[in-house]
Order: structure tokens, then sequence, then C-alpha cells
């Protein structure tokens, strides 16, 4: 009789790799031409035509998307990172995840980019029922500003890959850099900040909060955490 194989999940400790990356350096990124050369086949298990609604931004471990999945199983979501140490133990996750889960967490995988230079190459207009932007790095000086993730160039290409009415979810736990991202998205046209009230009742948004290891980190120190929603308006 043929033993089993055993999958364990990976351990974090080997896969550490320091916070900062520089979004403007080379990182040697393969990406398509344009989204019709994406082959999400290779990422989703259990669906036949299968393509991310989805988008965890800079998704660090995957905390997000482990979160998610159950909570929205016919629902494809990727998550986006750039650093390699991190991105591979986000797919070593998933991969042991379906194996002690059998039928679960296909809906969930990591792809190594720079959504910075590359969402128009990999998304199509109006793919994407929500984006996440969860703990981004703050970039503190004033001249590492054009790399925060949320600007307003970076605006008109996320509203690109958002149907109307897709929801821009941000959360920080520093206060300076929330206020730059609520100011930036109260100039943009494309967008619209959503009532307090329906964040409340969001089901996505605990995990929003919780769920990635910079949430559970920021709980630990009792630090306080900033979030905001925006919902994707109508381009006419």
């Amino acid at each position: 009789m043929e033993e089993k194989k055993i999958i364990s999940l990976p351990q974090k400790r080997y896969f550490r790799q320091r916070a900062h990356a520089n979004p403007f350096s080379d990182h040697q990124l393969d990406y398509p031409r344009c989204p019709s050369e994406m082959n999400w086949d290779t990422h989703f298990q259990g669906f036949e035509s299968p393509v991310p609604e989805f988008a965890d931004v800079g998704c660090g471990y995957g905390g997000l998307l482990v979160g998610l999945s159950p909570l929205f199983p016919k629902t494809c979501m990727i998550g986006m990172e750039i650093r390699v140490k991190v991105s591979n133990y986000v797919k070593e996750r998933i991969d042991a995840l379906r194996y002690q889960n059998e039928g679960q967490y296909g809906n969930i995988s990591i792809m190594r980019s720079n959504a910075m230079k590359f969402l128009p190459h990999i998304f199509e207009k109006g793919q994407l029922s929500k984006m996440f932007f969860l703990f981004p790095d703050p970039h503190f000086k004033k001249k590492k500003f054009k790399a925060r993730i949320i600007n307003e160039c970076l605006l008109a290409e996320y509203a690109y890959c958002l149907k109307e009415g897709g929801l821009l979810y941000l959360a920080t736990d520093v206060e300076d850099l929330h206020l730059w991202m609520i100011d930036h998205c109260e100039k943009s046209p494309l967008f619209q900040k959503v009532d307090e009230e329906i964040v409340r009742n969001d089901p996505v948004v605990q995990h929003v909060l919780y769920s990635t290891e910079e949430g559970k980190k920021v709980e630990r120190n009792n630090g306080k955490k900033y979030m905001a929603v925006y919902e994707r308006l109508s381009s006419n």
C-alpha cells in the first residue's frame, strides 16, 4: 500500500524578507504583454474558466486570501507580492492548505508582480470587484512619497481594473499614510467613500483588519488601525 504523502504548512521563519522593496528597481519579473495572455488555469483549481475577481495588492504572507477563501468559495482571488521569499511562502502555504483540505482553497493563488508597473498587463478593464491595499509600506521620507501605492496616477489604473460599483479597501496603522490615501481618493472623480455603517456590516472588514500578519502585529502591540472603503464610480 502506497504511503500517503504529507505536506505540511511552511514555516514562516524560513521565508523572512525585509519589508521594504523598491518598486522602481528591476526585479526581473515575467509579465504578459496584455491580459488576454494571462493563463489563470495554472493558478486556480476546480474552475472551468477561472478569472480572479479579488486582488490583494502587496498580499504579504497571504493572511487575507486564506481568511476570505471560505467566505467566497466560488470567487477567484489573486495575491500580488513583489518579494521573492514571501511570494514563495504564500505559494507553499496555499499548496499545503489545498492538500490538507481537499476541495478547498482552490480559489486563491499568488503571483509575483509589481502592481505599480504591470496591472494593465494583467487585468482586463472592469475585471475586479474588490481590490485590497492593506498595511502598505508607508515610505516615510518625503522623497519616497512617489513610491506610495496610492497616488493620483495609480488610482486611475485601479479604477480601470475595477468594475463600476467595485470596492477599494485601504488599511494602515500609520495615520499620516491614512490621511494621504484618503486625500488622494477624495480628490479622485472615480471613487466615492462608502458609508461607515455599510463598512461596519461588510463581512470582509474583519479580515481586512485582523487576518493579515501586519494587522495581527498591530493588534499584539495595541496599535491603532485606520481603514476606509471606496466605491468605483461610473465613468459617465
